[in-house]
């Protein structure tokens, strides 16, 4: 299956920003493929020389290191609208790997197509260049959490920024979500033990901040989540889609 770029449905959402007809159909042109993968699909392995690079067109996936004990740090979680692989493309192997949380859907970039928005796009390439450091900034606040807060401000932040990316795309509906990470995955990804957590999140849920029930997400009160964490991001603007 091959989602035509003019009949993107992401694009209809408001999340991202407006391109002109010739930017459409350049990266139209530019996708080679549209693919499903099933929940556990290693998207890049690490090590993968020559990696493509991928727009999340559904699902929810993650970049993430592993030690050789097996031993897992998650950097961020990747959503519908984010580009995957764009670091690994920059050298000659994948340093990390990316794995599917969800069944995803993958629109295929090319790494040699990529490079030619640079040659020939100079607006589209800043874009790429844009969406690399908002991943960055992903990973800083990651490394913030892991680094200066308590294991429920930990929780509560990581919860109150994927809730606010995940309602910029249309994905909350009355104030509850779709929430696919497991117990081991908030683990992975904030540095806690897995009883940690357990013990964090039970903490959290009795004093009210969300529900969280058959893999759906209730924040009632997301300012209080806020306030908890300490996370006062700026709204977000519009984004590139790629």
């Amino acid at each position: 299956m091959r989602v035509p770029c003019f009949e993107c449905a992401l694009r209809a959402c408001g999340a991202f920003k407006p391109v002109t007809e010739l930017e459409l159909a350049f990266i139209n042109e530019m996708k080679r493929d549209h693919l499903t993968f099933p929940p556990g699909t290693e998207i890049i392995p690490a090590g993968e020389e020559q990696a493509e690079l991928y727009t999340l067109y559904a699902g929810w996936a993650f970049r993430c290191k592993t030690l050789p004990d097996g031993r897992r740090q998650i950097l961020n979680f990747v959503l519908p609208g984010d580009l995957i692989g764009l670091q690994g493309a920059m050298f000659e192997a994948a340093l990390y790997s990316v794995e599917a949380l969800t069944e995803v859907q993958l629109c295929v970039l090319p790494r040699r197509k990529v490079w030619s928005l640079f040659e020939n796009m100079p607006e589209l390439s800043f874009d790429v260049t844009w969406l690399g450091a908002r991943e960055e900034s992903i990973v800083d606040e990651n490394l913030t959490s892991v680094g200066g807060r308590s294991a429920s401000e930990r929780i509560a932040a990581l919860i109150i920024a994927l809730y606010k990316r995940a309602d910029k795309l249309g994905l909350v509906v009355n104030g509850a979500m779709s929430f696919p990470l497991s117990q081991q995955h908030i683990a992975d990804a904030l540095g806690l033990s897995l009883v940690h957590t357990n013990k964090s999140l039970g903490k959290l849920r009795r004093l009210g901040m969300f529900a969280l029930d058959n893999g759906m997400l209730l924040l009632s009160n997301p300012r209080a989540l806020e306030s908890l964490a300490q996370y006062f991001d700026e709204e977000a603007p519009q984004r590139p889609l790629i």
